[in-house]
C-alpha cells in the first residue's frame, strides 16, 4: 500500500511539472460570443441599453456644438459634473506615473524575445478577427473606440436594470469621483510603445486588415485608424483599468464587469489597429497597476471613498438594493453567460502558440490578491492566494517571460478565480 501510493505520488508530480497541451476555446467560439455583446444581441432590453450609452456617449461628445466633429472625439474629456476633479486634486495623491511606466516595460520585455512564428501567428489573428467581425461586433467596436474617454462602456456589463441606472447617475454627476479616480488610475502606455516600437497591423506590407468606417459614432463612413506605436494597447490599458476597478467597486458583477474590460480590448482587434499581443500585454499591465494602487493605503482611502459615493448612487437611481439591481433576464444579460468564461479565456492567448515549458504553478507577488479581496471579502489572503493558482491559465503562452512575476500577469484569471470561489464556472 505504501509502495503504491508512493508510486502515485510520483506521477502526479511528473504530471504536472512536464508540458501540458493545453485545449484553448476556438476564433469560432470566442467570435460568437462576441456578437452576443454588442448591437447584435436579439434581446430588447440590451439592445434599449446599448442605443441609452451610445446615445449618451454622441451627447457627451458634442455637447453644445451644432455638429459631432473628429476634433472633439479626438479631444474629449469628462466634464466637471462627471468627473470630480477637484476632490482628486485636493487629496494630492501621487499616481507614480513614470515609475509605473517602467515597471510595465519590465514587465512586458518578454515581448522583445519573442520568436518569429509567433509574431506570424500575431498578424494571421488579428486579420482574421478583423475580415471575419460581424457588422454588429464592428460597431461594437467603433463605439468603444470613440468612447475611450468615458466611462459608458462599462454600463451594458452591468445589465439593462443596473446600467441604466449607472449611466443617470453618471451624467447627474452622482459617481463623480469615481469617474475622477477611474481615469487618473489609467497608467499610460505611451513609454512602452516608444520603448517596443512595434509597427501597427493594417500599416505591415502587403496586409489585407479592413480598416471599419464609422457608422456610428461620427456617423461619417470615414474608416477607422490609428497612430503612433501597436504594443502594448493603450486603449486596453483604458478600457480594462476602468473595469477592473469598477469590478472592485461593484462585487456583485464583478466577473461581469472584468469580462468587459477583455471585451474592450477585442474591440481594438475587430478594428484592425492592434494584434492579440497588444491586448495581453495591456491586461498584464492593467492587473499589476491595480493592485499596486490598491494595496497602497493613501490610494485606497481614495477608492473606498469613491466606491461608498457610487454605490449609493447606484442604488438610489435603481430603488433597490444593488443584489437586486445586478439579477437580470438571462436572454438581456450576456455578460453573465457561462460562455463569456470561454470568451475571456481565449482573450488570455488568443490561440497563439503555447511553447514547450515545464507547466509549474504560478508564484502570487506580494500583494496581487488584494485583487480579489473586495469580491470576495470573506475569503483570507491565502485563500485569494490560492484560488488564484488553481485557475491560473497554463504555462507556455506569449508574453509570460522568464520571471515568475511576468508569468503569473500573464497567466492571471480573475473570472475563473471568482467563479471559483462563488461555486459557478
Amino acid at each position: 500500500m505504501k509502495v503504491r501510493f508512493a508510486l502515485t505520488a510520483v506521477a502526479l508530480l511528473l504530471a504536472q511539472q512536464s508540458y501540458a497541451k493545453d485545449q484553448q476555446p476556438s476564433l469560432m467560439q470566442a467570435e460568437a460570443v462576441a456578437t452576443t455583446t454588442s448591437p447584435a444581441n436579439a434581446s430588447q432590453a440590451y439592445q434599449a441599453l446599448d442605443a441609452q450609452a451610445v446615445a449618451a456617449l454622441r451627447s457627451a461628445l458634442q455637447g453644445d456644438s451644432s455638429k459631432l466633429t473628429q476634433e472633439q472625439v479626438d479631444k474629449a474629456k469628462q466634464s466637471k459634473t462627471q468627473a470630480d476633479y477637484a476632490w482628486l486634486k485636493a487629496s494630492g495623491y501621487d499616481f507614480q506615473t513614470k515609475a509605473n511606466q517602467q515597471a510595465g516595460i519590465e514587465l512586458l520585455s518578454g515581448f522583445s524575445a519573442l520568436p518569429q512564428s509567433v509574431l506570424d501567428e500575431n498578424l494571421k489573428t488579428v486579420t482574421a478577427i478583423n475580415l471575419n467581425a460581424t457588422q454588429g461586433a464592428r460597431n461594437q467596436a467603433v463605439a468603444d473606440a470613440d468612447g475611450i474617454s468615458y466611462l459608458y462602456f462599462l454600463a451594458d456589463s452591468l445589465g439593462p436594470r443596473l446600467g441604466k441606472a449607472f449611466i443617470t447617475a453618471y451624467d447627474k454627476g452622482e459617481l463623480s469621483k469615481a469617474a475622477a479616480l477611474l481615469k487618473a488610475s489609467e497608467v499610460s502606455t505611451s513609454a512602452a510603445k516608444k520603448h517596443f516600437n512595434y509597427l501597427r497591423p493594417f500599416l505591415i506590407k502587403g496586409n489585407s486588415i479592413h480598416l471599419v468606417p464609422d457608422e456610428v459614432i461620427l456617423k461619417d463612413g470615414k474608416p477607422y485608424g490609428a497612430d503612433g506605436g501597436s504594443f502594448p494597447s493603450g486603449h486596453t490599458n483604458t478600457g480594462y483599468t476602468d473595469a477592473l476597478l469598477l469590478a472592485e467597486m461593484i462585487p456583485e458583477r464583478f466577473d461581469a464587469i472584468v469580462e468587459r474590460g477583455a471585451r474592450y480590448g477585442y474591440s481594438r482587434i475587430v478594428l484592425g489597429v492592434h494584434y492579440p499581443l497588444d491586448i495581453m500585454g495591456s491586461r498584464m499591465l492593467t492587473q499589476r497597476n491595480v493592485a499596486h494602487y490598491l494595496n497602497d493605503p493613501k490610494y485606497r482611502a481614495l477608492f473606498i471613498e469613491a466606491r461608498d459615493q457610487l454605490r449609493a448612487a447606484l442604488e438610489k437611481e435603481c430603488g433597490a438594493s444593488l443584489a437586486q439591481c445586478a439579477q437580470n433576464d438571462r436572454a438581456a444579460d450576456p455578460y453573465r453567460s457561462p460562455e463569456m468564461k470561454t470568451f475571456y479565456r481565449y482573450t488570455m492567448s488568443y490561440g497563439l502558440p503555447q511553447q514547450k515549458v515545464a507547466n509549474t504553478k504560478v508564484k502570487v507577488p506580494q500583494g496581487a490578491e488584494v485583487l480579489l479581496e473586495f469580491a470576495l471579502p470573506n475569503l483570507s489572503a491565502a485563500q485569494r492566494r490560492a484560488l488564484m493558482v488553481q485557475t491560473a491559465a497554463p504555462a507556455g503562452y506569449p508574453l509570460s517571460g522568464s520571471t515568475p512575476d511576468q508569468a503569473f500577469w500573464q497567466r492571471l484569471n480573475l473570472p475563473a478565480a471568482y467563479a471559483q470561489a462563488k461555486g459557478h464556472h
